[in-house]
């Protein structure tokens, strides 16, 4: 792919962990898998208007979090986990009065697109061998998943069925390939392929407050307008048109 979205594209697939090679106009963000998508398109339009360079890392924000507090040179922060941003604040390591709560997602179970299973309902899960999600004890994706599973009395039932993964993207590619019966993902990665079809969605009521957050890294300030970016209204519609919740005011 050529052009500013190819460029985009490929900024936006740069890595998973961290970062090296970065110069003084980048600018580097650290982001949950889950927003690998969005934030691709929204790089475009960085780019249309800004000299410095967008670094994009995307991966379970709780490794995204762990390389932080090991000094990686990220600007910016885009947590799928509000906790991992609270945690990193009270460290000390978010400039003060940068975090915004900006999105919200839900949960949603799929199947490959031409799997022989049926599954419609939580209580069906039981009928799969495999059941992909991110790692539920540590990234936030498998830990909202398991967080729902528990509350309807069915991961003792399941958990093992469970095939963790990295991260929520690790757990698509896994159903897509036919490597698990079932996946418990967010839905707007449910959106981004047809190599897998959409289960079900758990209604928000149902599942656990899902709140993703994004701040500028202390020390950072080059971080500072790519966070105002970040909860522009150009931004909060293009989330929207990706499936998220905006919960930021307008």
């Amino acid at each position: 792919m050529n052009g500013p979205i190819g460029r985009a594209v490929c900024v936006a697939l740069v890595v998973l962990g961290l970062v090296r090679g970065a110069d003084a106009a980048d600018v580097v963000v650290f982001a949950a898998a889950s927003l690998s998508d969005v934030l691709g398109e929204l790089a475009v339009s960085w780019h249309a208007r800004r000299p410095d360079h967008l670094v994009l890392t995307f991966g379970a924000s709780s490794d995204l979090a762990r390389q932080i507090r090991a000094g990686a040179p990220a600007a910016v922060f885009f947590s799928a986990d509000v906790r991992r941003v609270e945690e990193l604040e009270r460290e000390g390591l978010i400039a003060a009065g940068s975090r915004h709560d900006v999105l919200s997602n839900q949960l949603a179970v799929i199947v490959p697109r031409d799997a022989p299973v049926v599954v419609t309902k939580p209580e069906e899960l039981q009928t799969c061998r495999r059941i992909a999600l991110a790692d539920p004890e540590a990234v936030p994706a498998g830990v909202y998943a398991r967080t729902w599973l528990t509350s309807i009395g069915l991961w003792e039932r399941v958990r093992d069925r469970v095939v963790p993964t990295a991260d929520v993207r690790a757990a698509l590619a896994a159903v897509e390939a036919g490597h698990a019966d079932a996946g418990v993902v967010y839905q707007t990665d449910a959106r981004v392929t047809s190599r897998v079809r959409l289960a079900f969605t758990v209604p928000r009521a149902a599942g656990p407050p899902i709140v993703y957050s994004v701040a500028a890294l202390a020390g950072r300030p080059e971080g500072a307008d790519l966070v105002r970016f970040l909860v522009s209204s150009e931004a909060l519609a293009v989330y929207e048109k990706h499936g998220f919740a905006v919960t930021e005011p307008r």
